[in-house]
């Protein structure tokens, strides 16, 4: 696995901060794991699923 921050996330999907954490809690992107402060952290294989599967069905 290989993680990636909120942050690094929402800019490999070109997205606000916001709108990952709000597909996070929608379970539209599933975290992995939790930081030492709540954040969510995803894995990059996910990610790319995900940015995958979006562009198929008409974007982000």
């Amino acid at each position: 696995m290989t993680p990636m921050t909120t942050e690094q996330v929402a800019e490999f999907l070109s997205v606000k901060v916001e709108r990952v954490r709000r597909l996070a809690r929608e379970n539209l992107l599933v975290a992995k794991e939790h930081d030492e402060n709540g954040e969510p952290i995803f894995d990059k294989d996910d990610v790319e699923k995900y940015k995958e599967l979006a562009k198929r069905l008409g974007g982000i």
